[in-house]
């Protein structure tokens, strides 16, 4: 075979990929089959490839066909090779994905009323080709959301299954805004057991909250008094402020000025808390996109908005989640 001087500027990645089908299946005959041609085209090819190499690149008999020692560090480096081309194209499409991409997310609505919005503006200044839809949903509905991949992710409580990924990427602890005519006191703090013992306004059913509460109560075995139900973080935050009963929220959810004639009391004995998680799942990858969408949100969802809190709300109510 004639040495060239300078072969690597002649070899194309034609000839390198029936190469590797060659040597992947030491069979010049299958390889034809792969790639829809004669044996023989695919023998001339490799021939080609030798040829501009200098070398033998495998040892034919008319029984098996193996490599040289030359083809098998051609077969290293080819394979290294494909492997970057691979990858470059693949950063490369990421980068398209983002600039053109589409996001849809769930979120619940104490988190998209109080801490999305900063997020969200963030992400449309960085990427503004990227359309974004949100739905706020309660916990029920957000996890059906996920699980039917309506959207790309959802963002809200974490719950005992495997079903789903959580990521926690803000801790959230519950407060009780209770009305002065029930309690008096100068601390900050306030114990489950007391709070059973006035008047509470709950949740619905479809809230990860309620859950919570009613499993944390049966564990210590309490039972709690409830005249009435609601969806609305403000229907909670007006209730208690009318005396009507002590409101439980989470932090998120406080008003950034309280009525005086209520306390907030972080409650402890125990502790309650809810972890705001990214819920994805199980299994599935997330578009380059979502997975800008979801940076931006470990780094931003911690600072409260400047327009955040239910009392800064002119118009409309929140659902607590």
């Amino acid at each position: 075979m004639k040495q060239v001087n300078a072969p690597v500027a002649n070899v194309n990645l034609k000839l390198l990929q029936t190469f590797l089908l060659v040597s992947e299946h030491s069979s010049f005959r299958t390889a034809a089959e792969k790639t829809f041609r004669s044996p023989s085209a695919v023998s001339a090819q490799i021939r080609q490839l030798e040829d501009q190499l200098g070398v033998a690149l495998f040892h034919r008999t008319t029984r098996s066909v193996r490599l040289t020692g030359e083809g098998l560090q051609l077969l290293e480096c080819a394979q290294r090779a494909l492997q970057e081309v691979d990858s470059g194209l693949r950063k490369i499409q990421e980068s398209a994905d983002v600039r053109r991409g589409r996001v849809a997310l769930s979120c619940s609505p104490t988190i998209a009323e109080t801490r999305l919005a900063r997020v969200l503006a963030a992400f449309e200044k960085d990427f503004p080709g990227i359309e974004v839809s949100v739905r706020e949903l309660t916990s029920a509905a957000l996890f059906e959301s996920v699980r039917r991949r309506e959207v790309d992710f959802g963002i809200g409580p974490s719950t005992e299954t495997s079903e789903f990924t959580f990521e926690p990427i803000l801790d959230d602890p519950f407060y009780a805004l209770v009305p002065k005519r029930f309690v008096t006191t100068s601390k900050s703090t306030i114990s489950l057991s007391t709070l059973a013992n006035m008047p509470m306004l709950v949740l619905n059913t479809a809230t990860a909250l309620r859950g919570m509460l009613e499993a944390t109560l049966k564990e210590r075995n309490l039972t709690f008094s409830n005249r009435y139900e609601f969806t609305q973080a403000q229907t909670l935050i007006s209730m208690a402020t009318a005396g009507l009963g002590a409101a439980i929220l989470p932090k998120v959810a406080l008003p950034e000025k309280l009525h005086p004639s209520v306390y907030s009391l972080r409650i402890v004995n125990p502790p309650l808390l809810r972890q705001v998680c990214i819920i994805t799942l199980r299994g599935h990858s997330l578009s380059p996109a979502s997975v800008r969408l979801a940076e931006l949100l470990r780094q931003l969802i911690a600072l409260p908005s400047p327009l955040s809190g239910p009392a800064r709300r002119k118009r409309g109510t929140s659902s607590l989640n």
